[in-house]
């Protein structure tokens, strides 16, 4: 007699072809139209299920899994997990796993390109050249800051920081500093060119602050008005972390009154929705947290997290786990 699969919902949209490989192994619901659901859509959808394939758009958390006893895997496409209540899916003997390594170069690359962006005030100048305001050349017409030469600083100093280090030091000869929680061994620091400060001196000393640290309730509003005050009038701030670590309101109005350049952000406070006073300030690059989206990330993510449900619920051996301890549990 057949043994009947696992269902697993598949909770936002993905490759085709990674679908097919889930719907060998499983009882796949797909959401292919790739709906937001709400959290009542989410608990309803997820009853029976043994696992899960999310987004950062679905939240996991004590009334979900309550009411999703069967639940035993939620896999996240994407290296944070901030969506997932980590303590009470311990409690409820679920497992989390996430997307790390696999976006490490591209985001890297974003982070690059996005602080590049803001210190060349590119936006405004694309912004300024399609209204049709562009007449002649002037001598500081969209001057911005350096990028060469200049001071990285770099908050959160994980497999991205460290990426995003060594573009600044060995391909744009950039003094990188970089707090974080823990301090890199020596041979690390040593590869990136970096040097470990204190948190005020990052932000006094750097010329473009970069933020690349996980959120936690800990890291809530990490940089807000206080923080803001300690920076360089001339100074940017790139945020390619995750919302919740700016306070975009206490930012918008250092923007907007000169006392900070210019600010590159791909996550914000509440996202997809904005806060408005960022969308009123012109030396902004605004960005709908597309970080990690190369399609040959995107598809290695997809896989990853693909990876893992067939990996737990098949073989019994996740790959990625974040919360492993629960596996004794099983």
């Amino acid at each position: 007699m057949s043994k009947t699969k696992p269902r697993v919902v598949v909770a936002r949209a993905v490759y085709p072809d990674v679908l097919a490989q889930l719907q060998t192994y499983f009882d796949i619901q797909a959401n292919q139209d790739d709906e937001v659901w709400s959290p009542e859509r989410l608990i309803a959808t997820l009853r029976g299920a043994a696992g899960t394939l999310t987004t950062g758009s679905e939240r996991i958390d004590a009334e979900v899994l309550s009411a999703c006893p069967e639940l035993r895997i939620c896999a996240n496409m994407a290296v944070g997990f901030n969506n997932f209540d980590v303590p009470a899916m311990n409690a409820a003997g679920v497992l989390a796993t996430n997307t790390p390594g696999v976006l490490t170069e591209t985001t890297a690359d974003f982070g690059f390109a996005l602080l590049m962006a803001t210190a060349r005030r590119i936006t405004e100048g694309e912004h300024f050249l399609r209204a049709g305001r562009w007449t002649k050349w002037s001598y500081d017409l969209f001057a911005g800051q350096d990028v060469h030469g200049t001071t990285l600083g770099i908050l959160g100093m994980g497999r991205i920081g460290q990426g995003i280090a060594r573009r600044g030091a060995h391909g744009f000869g950039m003094q990188v500093i970089y707090h974080n929680r823990s301090r890199l061994s020596p041979e690390l620091e040593a590869d990136c060119k970096a040097r470990y400060v204190s948190k005020d001196e990052l932000l006094r000393s750097a010329d473009h602050l970069m933020l690349v640290l996980p959120y936690s309730p800990a890291a809530h509003h990490a940089i807000g008005e206080a923080e803001l005050a300690l920076m360089k009038p001339t100074a940017t701030l790139v945020n390619i972390a995750r919302g919740g670590i700016v306070d975009d309101a206490a930012l918008a109005r250092a923007l907007r009154e000169g006392r900070i350049a210019a600010a590159g952000l791909d996550v914000f406070e509440g996202e997809p929705q904005v806060h408005p006073d960022l969308l009123a300030v012109p030396n902004v690059v605004l960005t709908p947290h597309i970080a990690s989206a190369s399609v040959p990330t995107r598809r290695a993510m997809a896989q990853l997290a693909a990876d893992n449900l067939v990996a737990f619920l098949v073989h019994g051996k996740p790959l990625t786990p974040v919360n492993p301890e629960v596996l004794g549990d099983r």
